[in-house]
């Protein structure tokens, strides 16, 4: 990435903590939480940190733990995505290629990721959140009398289960207990110290909040054996944080931006219409405010957590909260990051040319016609294209360069498919095969090679 010229990585001006702050303390007293942390991340860095407690003197900062429920998903989906890249399993793959699970055997590890295997919301009673693991032992024992809700693959139904069965996947396919693979292979390269299965000191205590009356509870902090990987982890806004500015770029020790791209793609149409949400692998989609944000939500008792990052503003907002509920906690993370998105637009870095011109490449620019449908394909950094439609909208796609001298495709109509050059006699490219359309170089020319011919006479007036 590109340093901006303008300092990107400074804190948010005055008017726009003031904001924060405001946005996080109004969060804090309508939910009635005995304490609110918030953080906002920009270009990778945490530029912004608020935070809101009952007891005078003593509010939590960056250091603080507190639980974040389901955000550990995100965290468990990265690791099986490393084992997708690294060969050892295929996104298709069924799970009983690798797991001896007869509940789930005809599910697929895309979807148990994306919550389409048909799996039962909650593992079996008494209600798992609260109680000790040890109940649970057992793979099988996460699952009650009616593991299977819904035919593999058919809708999306948000199961913990399932996720308890991605953790089993990590520690056959890792050799290790899957909390031991996620500290070797994520905590520890991204600097994720403060992020653990158990709570490090200092920690917040979990509360439940009387719905009728200003009066506290404390709730119970079980070690959830089997389905942690649903649910179990502890974290703090600095590590958070540094997870966050992850998610935006990737990191080539822990994975790819490729593949993260891959896990925050809709996999799946959301539950009962709700357009304005979605889910991918391991991943929450949502719009808030006209913004696509990418991230996770996350609740254990005596504890609430959200996690959004905007890929096009590059910022993300973060929001803990210790108690069961009561704070509106994902609109909280997402207001953090409307308020600097409005306040301080971020500013493009400068145009630059490409360092080096390939002839070859260069050659390909320019117009290019499907039938009589005029297209532009523009040259991009790293050897990419960009295929676009002259006028109007239509099929729009960006294109990486491979090693074999073709092109795949990006997003878009023409996501995954393939471009080659053709060329013709002396070398020069003839006519581009994508997907088995043919772009040429002129509209309909006698003569070019277009799948059912041309009209010989070619272009005529009536």
């Amino acid at each position: 990435m590109t340093t901006p010229d303008v300092d990107e990585f400074a804190e948010p001006l005055a008017a726009t903590r003031r904001a924060l702050l405001r946005r996080l303390a109004r969060g804090q007293v309508e939910g009635r939480a005995p304490s609110l942390v918030g953080a906002v991340v920009r270009e990778g860095r945490l530029v912004w940190t608020g935070s809101r407690s009952s007891v005078d003197g003593s509010a939590p900062d960056t250091d603080t733990q507190y639980r974040i429920g389901s955000l550990t998903k995100t965290f468990v989906a990265v690791l099986v995505m490393r084992l997708r890249d690294e060969g050892l399993l295929d996104l298709g793959d069924p799970l009983a290629k690798h797991l001896d699970v007869p509940e789930a055997e005809g599910a697929t590890v895309a979807q148990l990721l994306s919550h389409t295997s048909g799996l039962a919301a909650e593992a079996r009673g008494p209600w798992w959140e609260r109680t000790p693991g040890a109940l649970r032992p057992g793979t099988a024992d996460v699952f009650g009398e009616r593991p299977l809700i819904h035919p593999a693959g058919r809708r999306h139904h948000y199961s913990n289960p399932g996720f308890a069965l991605l953790g089993a996947l990590v520690e056959r396919l890792g050799g290790a207990p899957w909390g031991e693979v996620l500290a070797h292979e994520v905590l520890e390269p991204l600097g994720m110290g403060r992020t653990s299965l158990e709570p490090r000191a200092p920690h917040a205590g979990g509360w439940a909040v009387h719905p009728w009356a200003d009066v506290l509870l404390p709730e119970p902090a079980e070690d959830t054996g089997r389905m942690g990987p649903a649910g179990q982890l502890w974290s703090t806004a600095g590590d958070l944080a540094r997870f966050a500015a992850f998610l935006l770029d990737g990191d080539d020790r822990v994975l790819g931006a490729e593949s993260l791209a891959e896990m925050r793609a809709p996999a799946v149409a959301p539950e009962e219409g709700d357009w304005d949400g979605g889910y991918g692998l391991g991943t929450q989609l949502v719009r808030h405010g006209g913004r696509f944000l990418h991230g996770h939500t996350g609740s254990m008792p005596g504890f609430l957590a959200s996690l959004w990052v905007s890929a096009e503003d590059r910022l993300a907002g973060i929001a803990l909260a210790n108690t069961t509920s009561g704070p509106a906690i994902g609109t909280i993370a997402a207001d953090l990051i409307r308020i600097v998105a409005e306040r301080e637009p971020r500013i493009p870095e400068p145009w630059r040319p490409l360092t080096e011109v390939d002839p070859a490449l260069l050659a390909l620019t320019g117009p290019w016609y499907w039938g009589p449908r005029a297209h532009h394909l523009r040259l991009r950094a790293d050897r990419g294209l960009e295929l676009s439609p002259a006028t109007g909208g239509g099929r729009a796609s960006r294109f990486r360069a491979e090693p074999d001298g073709t092109w795949t495709g990006l997003d878009g109509y023409y996501a995954g498919e393939t471009l080659r050059v053709v060329e013709g006699e002396g070398g020069a490219p003839a006519h581009l095969d994508l997907g088995t359309f043919v772009f040429t170089r002129e509209p309909y020319a006698p003569g070019d090679v277009v799948p059912g011919g041309v009209d010989p006479e070619g272009w005529r007036a009536l």
